[in-house]
């Protein structure tokens, strides 16, 4: 535990700090700590536990002992709902301190980890607590006088990985399908934003969590990450993040035949034409590329809009990003945050320099916001080819690509041009074209008339290098269960 001084409210302030191992807050076995950093100050908040190897290790046999022998495999279903319940009231309770900590960590704006963020992680946490007590199998009429049953059963100790862009809500889908499942948990969280998931393990604990059956690790992907992967004692991967890390997890965890999830990147094509309601469609393209500083994998960074409508279109765009509000994420009024760190930051000026070098038009934005934190204008292109790599790479900023288009048939071979395939967007009045197109684009998600609409019992994920199965709704209990089929013979 560390108590610190937040600079921009002059508070004294004190968070966890230390790795969450068999039910108790430690620090690492080698000592060593790593800072987190506000992003929107450049100032470190706090010293933050290093787990490596041997913390992974600890925490792996704690998962093992808790799901084996422990309480937890012998708990009835509905205790869990009672216990996963407790953990959303108190997350409900805490609100206001969990989406100041979340901004002081990530950089969002309050208004938006206040008011989107908490209340999805609270929802989806009671969604799956009515799943736990109706996991259940079928029985099969099969030859012959025997009688055959199936049983969904736990898959075992699932190993979690989560980003840095949204950390508390990657907590609730990773968490809540595993616990409602019956599984035990071994948690790495983003090196950048570790104090909300630590912050959630302290109220899991309250909550009455038996140990081992949620453990923290903070650390870099390189160690903790990697070792989490090659573990024998974890059954599973869960992770969310970036392709060539899920290649890395993908190569390491056939070692174990682990069993693997991924939710990865996007380049989402937004799909505006001609007869579509425009106001509606400037609103969702602004949503589609600007929330969370376009730092989502499912943003809508290539806007395809017809031709008859384009300038039109740009304009009105272009006039609602200069009127957005960038600074301060702790000021209600604040639209626009800091990206989450220098790196991130120096990525997406440098796709922004691409752009230029490579003839797009800068509408407006591409340059930095201020001169202290990681603040970059909002950013839109125009005159966009497919071929750039501002249209074909995943920037993670809040960058727009508008490519203009003529008729269906081009802005669907378009959209799925490209190796991605989580999400995707169509505006039009005529909804037999809306669902027709949506049929045809190579998409987890597509959504039509809206954008960034999720719910916690709607299935997400990609195609594509997109990812590998899916979050939310019934389909994610899948990730953390094992079908077992069972034959009695009668005679």
């Amino acid at each position: 535990m560390a108590t610190v001084t937040e600079p921009r409210r002059e508070t004294q302030r004190t968070f966890q700090t230390q790795l969450l191992i068999d039910g108790k807050f430690v620090d690492s076995r080698s000592g060593k700590t790593f800072p987190t950093v506000n992003p929107a100050t450049e100032e470190v908040i706090a010293e933050v536990a290093e787990g490596d190897a041997a913390d992974i290790d600890l925490a792996a046999k704690a998962a093992r002992k808790a799901f084996d022998s422990g309480p937890w495999s012998k708990m009835d279903a509905r205790d869990r709902t009672r216990l996963i319940n407790r953990l959303a009231d108190l997350i409900e309770d805490n609100i206001d301190e969990l989406a100041e900590l979340e901004v002081l960590d990530n950089g969002k704006p309050l208004a938006e980890a206040r008011n989107g963020d908490l209340p999805m992680v609270v929802d989806v946490f009671r969604y799956y607590a009515g799943w736990a007590d109706k996991i259940h199998g079928q029985t099969i009429p099969v030859r012959g006088n025997n009688f055959t049953y199936t049983r969904r059963e736990p898959l075992g100790v699932a190993g979690q990985i989560i980003p840095w862009n949204f950390p508390m809500m990657m907590v609730a889908w990773k968490w809540a399908p595993a616990l409602a499942a019956g599984c035990t948990i071994v948690l790495k969280p983003a090196e950048q934003t570790p104090l909300t998931a630590l912050r959630m393990g302290e109220l899991a604990m309250e909550a009455g969590f038996p140990n081992g059956v949620i453990n923290i690790v903070n650390g870099f992907g390189e160690t903790a990450g990697a070792s989490l992967v090659a573990h024998p004692l974890v059954d599973k991967i869960a992770f969310t993040g970036e392709g060539n890390t899920a290649k890395i997890i993908m190569r390491s965890a056939a070692e174990t035949m682990k069993r693997i999830t991924f939710e990865l990147g996007g380049k989402s094509p937004n799909i505006v034409f001609a007869d579509a309601d425009i106001e509606k469609a400037v609103d969702g393209a602004l949503l589609g590329i600007y929330l969370n500083q376009g730092q989502c994998c499912c943003a809508g960074s290539r806007l395809f809009v017809q031709e008859e409508v384009h300038d039109q279109f740009v304009n009105r765009l272009a006039a609602k990003v200069q009127a957005r509000k960038l600074g301060d994420p702790f000021d209600l009024k604040t639209q626009q945050g800091p990206q989450i760190d220098k790196n991130q930051f120096d990525r997406i000026m440098g796709y922004i320099a691409k752009g230029k070098e490579q003839g797009a038009r800068v509408v407006t934005g591409g340059e930095r916001h201020g001169d202290k934190g990681f603040f970059i204008k909002p950013t839109i292109f125009a005159d966009v080819k497919d071929d750039m790599d501002i249209a074909r790479d995943e920037i993670f900023g809040p960058v727009l690509s508008v490519i203009k288009f003529k008729e269906v048939e081009e802005a669907v071979t378009r959209a799925n041009t490209t190796d991605f395939g989580l999400a995707a967007a169509v505006w039009t009045r005529d909804i037999a074209k809306a669902h027709s197109i949506a049929h045809r684009l190579r998409a987890g998600t597509v959504w039509i008339n809206c954008y960034d609409v999720f719910d916690a019992a709607a299935p997400f994920g990609g195609f594509k290098t997109s990812g590998i199965g899916r979050e939310l709704g019934e389909k994610a209990l899948d990730n953390y269960t094992e079908l077992k089929t069972v034959t009695v013979s009668l005679d």
